[in-house]
């Protein structure tokens, strides 16, 4: 009963600490929800929904590299049947054109730092 005072100390130490990144967030005024994309111009659909896109993108275009430098399966069929280059470049970029308001901003958002552009080409930068 006389260890009251510490367990209380204790838990307020704890909730200060596991908090304190949601206070520091909101001290410096930073947006809290995903960013805004940039939408898909006019072009063919994407290869998956963009719930699976969201959540997976990462997986598949690391699929997508293995099968087509390794074993040079350059085609995707999606699960609707239709064909899609495995091609970063030539496949999503020509729908999401901006790879700094589309790829770039939620990158960014969620910390990641993908090496995609170590081999490809940003068609955005080519002059």
């Amino acid at each position: 009963m006389h260890d009251v005072g510490k367990v209380i100390t204790g838990l307020v130490v704890f909730l200060a600490m596991v908090l304190s990144p949601v206070w520091y967030q909101a001290a410096r005024g930073a947006e809290t929800g995903p960013p805004e994309l940039e939408r898909a111009i006019d072009g063919p659909d994407c290869v998956a929904d963009s719930k699976y896109m969201r959540a997976l993108h990462m997986d598949l275009l690391d699929v997508w590299r293995d099968e087509a430098v390794r074993d040079g399966d350059r085609i995707y069929v999606g699960v609707d049947g239709r064909e899609h280059e495995k091609s970063l470049t030539g496949t999503c970029l020509s729908c999401h054109a901006s790879k700094e308001a589309f790829c770039n901003r939620c990158h960014e958002y969620v910390g990641a730092e993908p090496y995609c552009w170590d081999c490809h080409i940003d068609p955005g930068e080519v002059h």
